[in-house]
Formats: structure tokens, sequence, C-alpha cells
């Protein structure tokens, strides 16, 4: 089958600049969970992949890195586009990926069925980046943990309401556990397996 015309294009114009850019960006976000950082470099994923996952993966997928993607992304030509850009492999088990991409409106499923690492090698774990309809305006979240002085909130709209209790038991497996980045077009947020977040009231 031809690769489509799609996934040849809307990548980094300077692959090795913008990646160092991303990547800096990226680490500052997980130094200070729940801030929300914007991925710069103009890219042009396909959809339904936004741009800033776009920018992440194209930074840190290369063809050591298996990647999940669900239904609505694998249907798309975002496979191709990852391949050509990243020579990322695609893996249908979550449990072998090093990263997943979860589209907005997907359901969340048990953060378990993922690579939680080991204890000797907790950082062999996946990091998923889960696309959202906004960053702001949603149910409130407290954030607590290093990086943060005392507590931040977030807001982010379309996680579910399970979401503390997912987060809970993933939190539990410290060292081990997942990491999490959620993304709203060029707008993304890190919150590492450390930080504990719970529901605020209403």
């Amino acid at each position: 089958m031809a690769i489509t015309t799609e996934a040849l294009t809307g990548g980094f114009a300077d692959p090795v600049f913008h990646a160092q850019s991303v990547f800096k960006t990226l680490m500052d976000g997980m130094a200070r969970p729940g801030t929300i950082q914007t991925a710069e470099p103009d890219i042009d994923p396909p959809a339904p992949l936004g741009i800033a996952a776009g920018t992440i993966a194209l930074t840190l997928c290369d063809h050591d890195t298996p990647v999940w993607l669900t239904q609505g992304l694998t249907r798309s030509a975002v496979p191709e586009w990852l391949g050509f850009h990243a020579g990322a492999p695609l893996t249908a088990e979550k449990a072998d990926a090093r990263f997943a991409f979860i589209e907005a409106g997907t359901a969340l499923c048990s953060f378990g069925l993922f690579a939680s690492g080991t204890q000797e090698y907790p950082d062999r774990s996946t990091t998923l980046v889960i696309e959202l309809p906004a960053l702001e305006g949603g149910h409130r979240l407290a954030l607590m943990g290093p990086g943060i002085e005392s507590v931040t909130e977030i807001a982010p709209v379309g996680l579910p309401e399970t979401f503390p209790r997912l987060w809970a038991e993933n939190r539990a497996l410290f060292p081990r556990g997942i990491d999490i980045v959620l993304t709203s077009g060029k707008r993304f947020l890190c919150l590492p397996r450390t930080t504990k977040i719970t529901a605020t009231e209403i």
C-alpha cells in the first residue's frame, strides 16, 4: 500500500532543533506538574492527532519505542506519519507500549493495563498522552507533590469522574507506574507519577 501524502508532510521543519526545544519544555512540565505549556514548533499532524501530541510523538518516539494508539488514531494516517517521521513501531498490546496516544473523547481504560515498569527499572513504563477538548474550564483537581510548592489546581475538560481513583491506584505502585501528559491543541500539562491528585469541592 502506497504511503499517503498526509503521512509524508507536517513534521518538524528542523528536526534536531525542534526536538530539543520540545524536550526541554516537556522536562520543565514534568518538573512543575500541572503547569500549562505550549508546543512551539509549527507542525501539522494527521487528524485526530493534536499538535502538542504530535510534537511529543516526534520528540520522544523512535524505532526503539513501541507505540500504542486508540482505534481512531489507528484508522487514520497517524501510524504512517509516525513511521515516516519517527520510525516508531506500533504495538497492539498496551503492556508493550512505551508511549500510548489517546484521542479526545475516548474512554480511559485502567492504567494497570499499561506497562508500569519494575522495581529495578521503573522507567520501563508507558507514558500516556491524552488529548482533551480543553485544559481549562472543567472539574477542578488539586495537585500536590514534588515540584509543587503547596497546591496547584488544574481543571481539564473531558476527564472521567473516575480519574482521581484511577490515578490513586497508579500512584500506589510508586516507584512503578505510568506518567501522563494531557494535551489540547498546542497546549499540554504533565502529570508525573509522583503527583497526588484529588478532586476539589465544587
